[in-house]
């Protein structure tokens, strides 16, 4: 199997930023797309952004114009860059890769990230 690892959180204020990195411990085959997603506490998980493997990107609104996802395959890494964070940018994120036609579903151990207010 694949394992994602996440990496990049931590602590910041708001109004900074951070990058988070996720590796996969192999090349990732017949993907159909990588994500972010994040689960505050009292909250339910969610989708932060979303790339293809065209490179097609989507992001939830409350992120829109904040965060970028991009991927670098020769390092079968992805990322997602936090730019002007919120303290309701507060949770775990956790790493997802899906197969086409959902072959399979792939998911990190999680990063944690703090902002504080």
């Amino acid at each position: 199997q694949v394992q994602l690892v996440e990496s990049g959180g931590g602590l910041v204020q708001a109004g900074g930023s951070l990058r988070l990195s996720c590796a996969a411990s192999r090349s990732i085959f017949s993907v159909s797309f990588m994500a972010w997603y994040r689960q505050a506490p009292g909250k339910q998980r969610e989708l932060v952004a979303r790339i293809t493997s065209g490179g097609s990107t989507n992001y939830a609104d409350s992120v829109k114009g904040r965060f970028t996802i991009s991927r670098d395959n020769a390092k079968n890494t992805v990322y997602l860059q936090m730019n002007s964070l919120k303290p309701e940018d507060t949770a775990v994120y956790y790493c997802n890769a899906v197969g086409a036609y959902s072959q399979y579903n792939y998911w990190g151990q999680g990063t944690q990230v703090t902002v504080s207010s």
